[in-house]
């Protein structure tokens, strides 16, 4: 019974909202790194079930608009290629735009479809916007396998630049996460947000050169759109994939600052919101 009396109390722990400017908390995130995963493979395991084409769906959407684009871009209005088959120029930038696309769709709307988990759980609230997006590289990978098909068919055989692929991809990923955090932020306290999600992206389908190649453009304007971060990523996966002659060059490099600028400011955006998440959910 003594030893009993000795046994200390378990230690509680007292969760309160910060205050201010917060840092960004990327141990916690690290911490619950498993709890990333298995968000992750749930909002795998959601987009496909009880659908009867299954992954099927990660090629129809960027496989039909490659098809469109071919149609009335390519074969009607003559838009030039960089000296590649159109329906493979056109599909090298589909298959990294649709991840950033459905990435940013998925993550803008993932805090207020995860109000049960937020309002009851406590967890750093990053991962969710964090696991739509990784979410999407299953799609990615299904389509990217597909997109290789087309390489074999047309006979391109990839150059040493497609070690730089990689990169492309992780800029992808970052610039759809910075834009996700800031949307998915706002949307909790706005909820018409959601409505201009598909306007934006369809804008900014058209502002990216993905019917259309930068080499239209002559510098210094051929640079200053690479503030458009997708800009560096789909020209960037033409010159990996593809070889083709218009080296993204300095675009990249000016891409790379704005979605490492966006990923930042959106981050600690997202951080400073957080405290209130569960209040106005």
């Amino acid at each position: 019974m003594d030893k009993m009396r000795l046994i200390p109390p378990p230690p509680t722990i007292v969760i309160k909202p910060s205050k201010g400017w917060v840092s960004l908390g990327l141990r916690d995130i690290w911490e619950y790194h498993e709890l990333l995963y298995f968000l992750t493979w749930r909002d795998i395991k959601v987009r496909y079930k009880q659908t009867a084409l299954g992954a099927l769906w990660a090629i129809i959407q960027p496989f039909f608009t490659m098809v469109v684009f071919s149609l009335f871009f390519g074969r009607l209005a003559k838009i030039p290629s960089d000296g590649i088959p159109y329906p493979l120029f056109s599909f090298a930038a589909l298959v990294p735009w649709t991840f950033f696309a459905n990435g940013l769709n998925q993550s803008s709307n993932s805090l207020v479809g995860s109000a049960n988990l937020i309002t009851k759980v406590y967890f750093p609230r990053l991962i969710i916007p964090i696991s739509s997006i990784f979410s999407g590289l299953v799609d990615f990978a299904i389509a990217f396998i597909v997109f290789m098909g087309m390489i074999l068919y047309y006979g391109i055989c990839p150059t040493i630049s497609v070690i730089w692929l990689p990169f492309f991809l992780l800029l992808g990923l970052t610039t759809a996460l910075g834009v996700g955090l800031w949307l998915s932020a706002l949307n909790v306290k706005f909820r018409d947000v959601r409505y201009i999600i598909p306007f934006l992206t369809q804008f900014w389908l058209f502002a990216t050169p993905i019917a259309y190649p930068s080499s239209l453009l002559s510098e210094p304007w051929k640079t200053v759109y690479g503030i458009n971060p997708m800009v560096g990523v789909v020209e960037g996966f033409r010159w990996a994939l593809l070889g083709t002659e218009t080296a993204p060059g300095a675009m990249v490099f000016v891409s790379a600052l704005v979605s490492l600028g966006l990923l930042i400011s959106g981050t600690f955006y997202f951080k400073r919101m957080e405290k209130s998440f569960a209040d106005i959910i």
